[in-house]
C-alpha cells in the first residue's frame, strides 16, 4: 500500500490565555489516503478547527502545537514558512468557517479567485479570467461575470461561502480541509458542494477532511470518521460502524439529536400538538414587497425586485406554518412585511379580523404585545451594553408599564427559567454566552409578553444540533402551554418537517407549494419541492449512497428578471424582460394541498 498523504500522529495544540493554558487538542493521530474523505464531527468548542487550522501552522500567536503532522511524508510543523506557502493554496488548501474575515474586504471576488489560479497555477490572465467563471459557475452562483466584480460585503453569507469553495477548488488541490463548509448554503447549494467533493474524491482521488457538526453531511461523503469532544477523539472508526454501531455515549447523543426528514419525531422528544381550533388570526391576502433597484448606475431607471410577489396564506390558532426556500426567496422579507416592520406594496395583513394598514401608530405599537419575532443572529439583535436581563425585559418596560420593578424582575427570572437559563446569570452580558444560549434569550425575550404569535428567522440555523434539539422542544412546550401561532422560517426542511403542522415553500417570492407536512414530504407534486426534499442529507451513509436526487436544470435566474417566476412554466414564456409575464396560479390538487402551475418534467 502506499503511504498515506496526511498522517498526524500525537498531535496537542495549547494556548495561552490569562486564564492559564487551554488544551485544545489532546493527542489526535490520524491518516487520510488518496482519494479518501476523514469526517470530523462534534460541536462547537469540540477542538475540530483549531486541530486543522495546526496542522497547517495557521494557529494563532498564543497557540503551540506539538506531535507530527505529514503531507506525503514532508514534516509540515518544523516547515519553513516559505516552502509551506507553497503548498497552501495549491497542493493544501482549506475552506474556511467564516468566509467575511477570510476575504480581503478591499479586493473583489473575482481577483481573489484569479489571484489564487495565477500564483499557484502560473496561467494567463485570459485563462484565469475564464477558469475563475467556470468555478463560479460550478457552485451556482447566478450572474457570475457581474458578481465576479462585486466585493464580499456585497454578497450574502451563503453567496461568500460558494466563493470560499470555489477558490479552494480553483487549483484542484491534492487534499482539501474543509471547515463547516455548507452551514450556511441551502440544501440544494449544499448538496451540489457535496457532488463536488466527491467528484474530487473520485476523479481527482483528492484526500479531504470533512469538518462539520452535521452528520447527514458527513454521511453522504465521509469514508471514515472521528468524533470529537473537549479536544479528546472519544470514538472514530469506519462510516458503518460510527453510524450503525456506535459505542460512545456522546457519539449516540448526536445521532439521536440530529432531525431526519425520514422521521419526523424523534423518540423521547416534544412532539407537535394536534389542532383543534379552525380559526385563522392572521390571514395574509395577495402581499407584495418590491424594491426599487438601479443595475447600471443613478441615471439608469431602476428596476423592481419582487421580493415577495403575491403571497397569500391563513394561519390558526396554536399552529405551526414552516416557510422554507432558498435564500433570496423572500422568506425574511415576508415576516417583516407581516409584522409591519417593512413597507408593503401591495396586498392586506389581517389581524384579528383588522387590517393592519388601517390602524393608527398608537394601536400598532399596542399590537407589538401580540406579534413578535426571534431574529436569526441572536447576538446582533441584543444590545452588547445591557444585561441579558435588561435586555428580556425591555418589552415589558415597553409594553406593560404598569407592572412594578419587582413585577418585571420576577417575570423576566421565570421567562429565563422557562427557556433553560439560570436565573443567577440575570446580570450578565451577550458576550458572555454562547450561540445557544443568546438564542435562548431570545426566546425569552419574545415569549415574555405572552405574544399570541411568533415568529421564528432561522432561529436555530447556526445552532449545534444537541442545542437545536432542545430549542425546538422549548418551542413546542412553549406553545402547547401558551397556545400561540408560530411561523417558524428555515432553510432545514428536517427541522421544519419536525415543528410544523404546514409547510408553505417559496421560490423568488411565489408559492410553489402548500400543504400539511406529512402530505408535502410523501407526496410532493412541484419540481420544486421535490428537488428541495431530495437535497436534504439523511444521518444514514446507506440511505445517502442510494438516495437519487432531483436536480434543478440552469441556474438559479435573477429576482430582477420579470421571466423568473416562469423558471417552472416556460411554456408561457415570453422571452422578453420588460414585458408583462404570465402569473402561474396555485391549483387545489387536494384539501389542503396547494401546488403553482408548471410544465411536466
Amino acid at each position: 500500500m502506499s503511504a498515506p498523504i496526511f498522517e498526524v500522529s500525537n498531535l496537542d495544540v495549547r494556548f495561552s490565555t490569562p486564564d492559564g493554558e487551554v488544551h485544545a487538542v489532546r493527542n489526535a493521530n490520524f491518516t487520510i489516503d488518496e482519494g479518501e474523505c476523514l469526517g470530523v464531527v462534534g460541536e462547537s468548542g469540540s477542538g475540530k478547527s483549531q486541530l486543522f487550522l495546526a496542522t497547517i501552522g495557521l494557529l494563532s500567536a498564543n497557540g503551540r502545537a506539538t506531535g507530527s503532522v505529514k503531507y506525503r511524508s514532508q514534516e509540515l510543523l518544523t516547515m519553513k514558512p516559505a516552502r509551506l506557502n507553497k503548498l497552501r493554496g495549491s497542493k493544501i488548501t482549506m475552506i474556511f468557517q467564516d468566509p467575511l474575515t477570510c476575504l480581503t474586504p478591499h479586493m473583489t471576488v473575482g481577483a481573489q479567485i484569479m489571484e489564487a489560479l495565477r500564483t499557484h497555477a502560473n496561467i494567463s490572465r485570459e485563462e484565469a479570467v475564464k477558469r475563475t467563471l467556470e468555478m463560479l459557475e460550478l457552485v451556482r452562483i447566478p450572474e457570475a461575470k457581474r458578481r465576479m466584480k462585486q466585493y464580499p460585503h456585497e454578497l450574502s453569507g451563503g453567496m461568500r461561502q460558494r466563493v470560499m469553495i470555489a477558490m479552494a477548488t480553483a487549483c484542484g488541490p491534492d487534499l482539501l480541509i474543509a471547515d463547516e463548509p455548507t452551514t450556511a448554503l441551502d440544501v440544494t447549494v449544499q448538496a451540489q458542494i457535496l457532488e463536488i467533493m466527491r467528484d474530487l474524491k473520485k476523479e481527482l482521488k483528492t484526500a479531504i477532511a470533512l469538518i462539520s457538526h452535521d452528520m447527514g453531511v458527513i454521511a453522504g461523503v465521509a469514508d471514515k470518521v472521528q468524533v470529537m469532544r473537549h479536544g479528546d477523539v472519544v470514538e472514530a472508526g469506519p462510516i458503518d460502524d460510527i453510524f450503525y454501531k456506535p459505542k460512545n455515549d456522546y457519539t449516540k447523543m448526536l445521532l439521536d439529536s440530529m432531525p431526519r426528514l425520514d422521521r419526523p419525531d424523534r423518540e423521547g422528544h416534544a412532539h407537535v400538538i394536534s389542532l383543534t381550533n379552525d380559526r385563522p388570526i392572521l390571514d395574509v391576502r395577495d402581499l407584495k414587497v418590491h424594491f426599487n433597484v438601479h443595475t447600471g448606475g443613478w441615471l439608469t431607471p431602476s428596476r423592481p425586485l419582487r421580493a415577495v410577489d403575491g403571497v397569500s396564506f391563513a394561519l390558526r390558532q396554536g399552529e405551526t406554518l414552516g416557510i422554507v426556500g432558498e435564500s433570496g426567496c423572500g422568506k425574511s422579507t415576508l415576516a417583516r412585511a407581516v409584522l409591519q416592520l417593512l413597507p408593503k406594496t401591495e396586498g392586506a395583513v389581517v389581524w384579528m379580523s383588522r387590517d393592519l394598514e388601517n390602524i393608527s401608530q398608537a394601536d400598532q405599537r399596542r399590537l407589538r404585545k401580540d406579534l413578535q419575532i426571534v431574529f436569526q443572529d441572536p447576538l446582533a439583535s441584543l444590545d452588547p451594553r445591557r444585561t441579558i436581563g435588561e435586555s428580556i425585559a425591555e418589552p415589558l418596560r415597553t409594553l406593560q408599564p404598569q407592572l412594578s420593578r419587582d413585577e418585571v424582575k420576577n417575570r423576566v427570572r421565570k421567562a429565563m427559567e422557562q427557556v433553560g437559563l439560570e436565573p443567577g446569570w440575570i446580570n450578565r452580558y451577550p458576550h458572555e454566552f454562547s450561540g445557544g444560549q443568546n438564542q435562548r434569550v431570545g426566546i425569552a425575550r419574545a415569549m415574555i409578553v405572552e405574544p399570541k404569535l411568533v415568529i421564528c428567522d432561522e432561529a436555530v440555523s447556526a445552532l449545534d444540533v444537541s442545542i437545536q434539539a432542545q430549542i425546538i422542544d422549548l418551542i413546542v412546550k412553549l406553545q402547547a402551554r401558551t397556545g400561540m401561532s408560530l411561523i417558524f422560517i428555515s432553510h432545514d426542511l428536517s427541522v421544519v418537517r419536525q415543528i410544523s403542522h404546514r409547510v408553505m415553500v417559496l421560490y423568488l417570492g411565489r408559492v410553489m407549494e402548500m400543504a400539511d407536512r406529512e402530505t408535502i414530504y410523501r407526496d410532493p407534486r412541484h419540481p420544486y419541492t421535490k428537488a428541495l426534499i431530495s437535497a436534504v442529507p439523511i444521518p444514514d451513509p446507506k440511505l445517502e449512497r442510494s438516495k437519487k436526487r432531483v436536480k434543478l436544470s440552469g441556474d438559479l435566474p435573477s429576482p430582477l428578471d420579470t421571466r423568473a417566476q416562469l423558471n417552472f412554466l416556460k411554456s408561457k414564456l415570453v422571452d422578453d424582460p420588460n414585458v408583462e409575464q404570465y402569473r402561474p396560479k396555485l391549483i387545489e390538487v387536494a384539501p389542503g394541498h396547494l401546488v403553482a402551475e408548471h410544465d411536466p418534467v
